[in-house]
C-alpha cells in the first residue's frame, strides 16, 4: 500500500462502487454463517469489529460491515443480506443475533459456524492489524476499514482496486 500517496488523496475526489455479490436464483435455498471479528485502532482499549456473513455451502463472502460490537452494526449487516433471502443463519451466541433473527431461521452453535472461523484465522493471518498480539495496527479508523476492504474486495470478490 503505498501511504504516500494516501495521505495525499482528497475523500471528496475518491468514488467509491459498491458491487452486490449475484443473489440466488428462487428455487436455490441460501444458509449463511454470521460472525464478528475483533481487532483495535491505535490501542486496545479502542476496539474495532469486522462483522461478516458467508454462504454457508461454499464459503463466499456475502457482506460486511466495520463497526463497534452492538445491535446497530448488526442490523446494517442484515440490511445487506437481505436480497440475498437467506433461509437459515447460523451464529454464535452473541446476543444481537437472537434479539433479530427469526427464532425459526436461527441456529446457534459452533458446529456450523467452522468455515467462517476458519476465515478468521485466515484473516488474522494475511492481515496483520487483525492479529490479537501485533505490532501492526491502524492509527485512524478510516485506514484500518480501507485496507481491510481492499484485502477483501480483492480476494473474496476479486475486484481489483
Amino acid at each position: 500500500m503505498n501511504l504516500s500517496a494516501l495521505k495525499q488523496l482528497k475523500s471528496e475526489l475518491v468514488e467509491v462502487d459498491i458491487y452486490l455479490v449475484e443473489p440466488p436464483q428462487e428455487k436455490d435455498k441460501v444458509s449463511s454463517e454470521i460472525d464478528e471479528m475483533w481487532s483495535y485502532v491505535e490501542k486496545k482499549s479502542n476496539p474495532r469489529w469486522l462483522w461478516h456473513a458467508i454462504d454457508h455451502k461454499t464459503g463466499q463472502v456475502l457482506a460486511y460491515v466495520f463497526g463497534q460490537r452492538k445491535d446497530e452494526v448488526f442490523l446494517e449487516l442484515k440490511e445487506l443480506l437481505q436480497p440475498f433471502g437467506i433461509s437459515r443463519f447460523y451464529t454464535d451466541n452473541w446476543g444481537a443475533y437472537s434479539r433479530h433473527l427469526e427464532k425459526k431461521k436461527h441456529i446457534v452453535g459452533k458446529q456450523n459456524t467452522q468455515r467462517i472461523e476458519s476465515k478468521h484465522i485466515n484473516l488474522r493471518t494475511r492481515i496483520k492489524r487483525l492479529a490479537r498480539k501485533t505490532i501492526c495496527f491502524s492509527k485512524t479508523v478510516r485506514m484500518h476499514d480501507i485496507v481491510i476492504g481492499i484485502f477483501i474486495n480483492r480476494y473474496e470478490f476479486g475486484l481489483l482496486i
